[in-house]
């Protein structure tokens, strides 16, 4: 799976980079399994459904999600990161 990001989701990413290297590195490693294996179980992927209806959801950690939908079969367009309820309440 190819992982594409929008612009607000590169932006947060560079802000956390600067604010916390380690939530930043995170971030990074859990892309990276996002790509090699997409179904991996650490991840937590599920589908979102309301307002986010065809939209996906990717654990960074206990309380860190990216917000994604699919671009075909193999690519992923993030849309959004941040907490739980920031990513949902949208």
């Amino acid at each position: 799976m190819k992982a594409k990001f929008s612009p607000l989701v590169q932006k947060t990413i560079t802000q956390i980079y600067k604010k916390d290297k380690k939530l930043a590195e995170k971030i990074q490693r859990q892309i990276l399994l996002f790509e090699s294996n997409p179904k991996h179980p650490s991840l937590r992927l599920h589908k979102l459904s309301g307002t986010l209806d065809n939209m996906w959801s990717l654990s960074i950690t206990t309380s860190i999600r990216m917000v994604y939908r699919l671009m075909g079969q193999k690519t992923a367009y993030f849309v959004d990161i941040g907490t739980h309820d920031e990513v949902y309440r949208k």
